[in-house]
């Protein structure tokens, strides 16, 4: 919008010059034909053609003149027209921006609120159940231990529910960041980074966090740590790096908010950034950080690992 405003500034700017340099033209050649009396000159000149009527050429040069003057006027009011046009649409395009920012960031705010209830539920219900079951079946084999079948039944029975309940706690990690609502943002990243290299024990995993985090609103704190999940799951399906690199530290104040920076970089095989990508992943991140009034950018090429860019607002409402 800025630039646009200044093109326009530009071109309002640069008719100026030409109305300054037509009238100063003007007035320079009537100062020279009054003092050289050039229509008399052209007049005698003339005289010997009379056959060819050259005396009737300024009669004809000044309808050109006028012609090109009434062109040139509509060519000036139909800029004039299109440029309101333009500045109209941008005023709609901006606020359909805005709009959409303001659904994707709502949308944002539904999926986490489903996901913080149905965390809340298989911790509280099913969690619970399975506990009481394994309880059960703990008793079960302690007072039947002279019969070998029913042991082995019972232990069975408590390693499946073992399974199961570490499926569950799986599960609600995904759904919720652990200790977020407890201990803070900042724990649950390094909690998230801690996991991943449990999982990825050949790569080397580097964080460095600089600044207070935990004065985040939950939304910008959701949206910080989804950003490092998603781009650890990325570099553990796509990237077999063997380094990655996590910075995130308060930076300069842009607009006069301060703002977070975000690196994520691995040395993997790296992607194409031209070509179409299947998954969703690098969509919602950016729309997440976008919807904040935020930024993301990546670079990337085959064989030179990935590297993800953010910029994201700590205070204030979406741009």
């Amino acid at each position: 919008m800025n630039i646009m405003a200044g093109e326009d500034a530009d071109r309002k700017m640069s008719a100026r010059r030409d109305i300054v340099l037509i009238v100063v033209v003007a007035v320079a050649a009537a100062v020279v034909c009054a003092k050289y009396n050039l229509s008399e000159a052209l007049l005698n000149w003339t005289r010997p053609f009379e056959r060819l009527q050259l005396d009737e050429l300024p009669a004809v040069l000044l309808v050109v003149a006028i012609s090109l003057i009434w062109f040139s006027s509509r060519r000036y009011f139909e800029a004039n027209r299109q440029l309101r046009l333009r500045r109209a649409a941008e005023v709609q395009l901006a606020e359909t921006l805005t709009e959409n920012k303001r659904l994707a960031q709502q949308y944002v705010d539904m999926q986490e609120n489903e996901r913080k209830a149905l965390a809340r539920d298989l911790h509280d219900e099913l969690g619970q159940y399975l506990i009481a079951i394994k309880l059960d079946a703990m008793s079960m084999r302690e007072s039947m231990t002279a019969d070998p079948a029913v042991h082995e039944v019972t232990r069975a029975m408590i390693a499946n529910i073992d399974r199961v309940y570490g499926v569950v706690t799986g599960l609600i990690r995904q759904l919720r960041p652990v200790g977020l609502d407890d201990l803070g943002v900042t724990a649950a990243i390094e909690h998230c980074v801690n996991d991943w290299r449990s999982r990825l024990p050949v790569t080397m995993i580097e964080m460095s966090l600089t600044g207070d985090f935990d004065t985040l609103d939950e939304t910008r704190a959701l949206v910080l740590y989804r950003l490092v999940q998603e781009a650890l799951t990325n570099i553990a399906r796509h990237a077999m790096a063997t380094r990655v690199q996590i910075r995130i530290a308060a930076g300069p104040a842009v607009d006069s908010r301060q703002c977070l920076e975000i690196l994520i970089a691995d040395n993997g095989a790296g992607a194409d950034l031209t070509a179409p990508r299947p998954g969703l992943g690098l969509v919602g991140m950016r729309e997440r950080v976008s919807a904040l009034g935020g930024s993301i950018t990546l670079a990337s090429e085959r064989g030179a690992g990935f590297q993800v860019k953010a910029t994201l607002p700590m205070a204030g409402a979406p741009s």
